[in-house]
């Protein structure tokens, strides 16, 4: 694996840690697509850091519980904003 690669996998893990961002914000942060994201935290991690990647899958579990009230979220709101 690249150096490069293995840095920016080292850095999004903290970054989900520290602020419990989705794959989608760190994608955004990062300039990567979520796919990229995704491998790097479900595949490339553990092979790296087994603890560092049991942090980021615990918080990945708990944003994907969360999605669908996310989701109905920004669905209301994007009407209300429609709406006034």
């Amino acid at each position: 694996m690249r150096d490069y690669i293995r840095r920016r996998v080292i850095e999004v893990a903290n970054y989900i840690i520290e602020t419990k961002a989705t794959v989608r914000q760190a994608a955004r942060l990062y300039s990567v697509s979520k796919s990229t994201i995704h491998k790097d935290m479900t595949e490339r991690l553990p092979t790296m850091n087994k603890q560092l990647a049991r942090k980021v899958k615990k918080i990945l579990e708990q944003n994907k519980a969360e999605r669908h009230i996310r989701g109905g979220e920004a669905t209301r709101k994007k009407y209300k904003e429609k709406k006034e």
